[in-house]
């Protein structure tokens, strides 16, 4: 049977979510195909639980760097497959055999990172602009999570639309039991969960909430995801501008976050630039009201189900905030819709989606 080497090195991350769910996913499909699935050592053991069926491999080279690009180019031709699937951008550029690449979207490409050195950083995102475009050329077919995607790398890369292949990921309810998070016990919060970097539009949900919150006193806003320099840097700021109610709750745990999203008046996603948005359709799956930028792929993947702003006007978010507090049919009638469309999507459908990929590849 034709072997299929899948590159599992960011399993565990958060953008590793789509690649857990799509080998376990394929191993549930049970195809008539041979898998070797490389991670990194921690995930292993998680790799081996979830798809028994599969070859799981050590693959232990970091990403964007020449460990990389010269020990799993050896790897991969030692394993000689007849289909490499790089589950993301970074990879050995000079791997020519057979590859299909997955392209999350051109973020990276466009944003700086200002808690990283601004000259090696942009050193290597000149290089990471590069790779994206000899991925997309030396690739035999690119997986995006979005039409929006496919149509920005199409443009960017300068290579045909007929080349990419939309599968939409999806979002899983939190199994867990809710377990509460100290101090917002009974408290009315807006919520955003997830990394601090600029893209993420964090300093303008801020400014928008302090005004919302000048007739919502009693309004918090929780910020969760790990605390890093980023997020001190916000915080700093806010008790700069002397801004209130507002709470970095760092790292939750899966039971937290549920309870998170079930207790929320409002998930607020005012990103400037995704690829799919899942934190939002999970959000949604739990049956928080959401409220979005209105930027790039988001009314793609939400719909109807969402009250979307414009990200770079502060009074905008703020009036769609306050709108939302005060008007309990709006309210309901997102959360109906949000269960309605977190539910056209499904990770057995994206799995499929990528077998079909597969066998087209392995006959081209």
């Amino acid at each position: 049977m034709p072997l299929i080497v899948i590159d599992a090195r960011e399993s565990g991350t958060s953008t590793g979510r789509y690649v857990d769910k799509l080998v376990e996913n394929l191993q549930k499909l049970k195809p008539d195909l041979d898998f070797i699935i490389l991670t990194k050592p921690h995930r292993l053991d998680f790799m081996k639980a979830i798809a028994p069926d599969f070859e799981v491999i050590e693959s232990n080279f970091k990403e964007f760097t020449f460990a990389e690009q010269i020990g799993l180019l050896k790897q991969l031709r030692v394993l000689n497959a007849d289909l490499v699937h790089f589950a993301h951008t970074q990879q050995p550029v000079l791997y020519h055999g057979k590859a299909v690449t997955t392209i999350h979207d051109l973020t990276t490409a466009r944003f700086r990172n200002p808690a990283k050195n601004q000259l090696v950083f942009g050193l290597k995102q000149a290089v990471y602009k590069l790779v994206i475009r000899i991925v997309a050329h030396k690739s035999i077919h690119v997986i995006t999570p979005s039409k929006y995607v496919k149509n920005d790398v199409a443009q960017y890369a300068k290579i045909k639309p007929s080349k990419i292949t939309v599968t939409y990921e999806a979002a899983d309810k939190i199994v867990d039991l809710p377990i509460a998070v100290t101090g917002l016990t009974g408290q009315k919060f807006l919520l955003y969960v997830g990394r601090p970097q600029p893209h993420k539009n964090l300093q303008r949900l801020v400014e928008a909430y302090s005004i919302a919150r000048q007739k919502h006193p009693e309004l918090r806003l929780v910020l969760a995801g790990k605390k890093d320099v980023l997020y001190e840097r916000l915080e700093a700021w806010a008790e700069k501008e002397h801004i209130q109610g507002l709470s970095l709750v760092g790292f939750v745990s899966d039971a937290q976050l549920k309870w998170l999203y079930e207790r929320c008046a409002a998930y607020a996603f005012p990103s400037l630039s995704e690829g799919f948005g899942l934190p939002g359709l999970e959000a949604m799956v739990h049956g928080a009201p959401v409220l979005s930028s209105n930027a790039t792929c988001l009314p793609e993947i939400y719909g109807d189900a969402a009250h979307y702003f414009k990200p770079l006007d502060v009074l905008d978010i703020a009036n769609k905030i306050k709108g939302l507090l005060e008007n309990a049919k709006l309210r309901s009638e997102l959360i109906r819709a949000s269960r309605v469309q977190a539910s056209k999507y499904s990770w057995q459908r994206l799995a499929e989606q990528t077998l079909d990929v597969y066998r087209k590849a392995l006959n081209t």
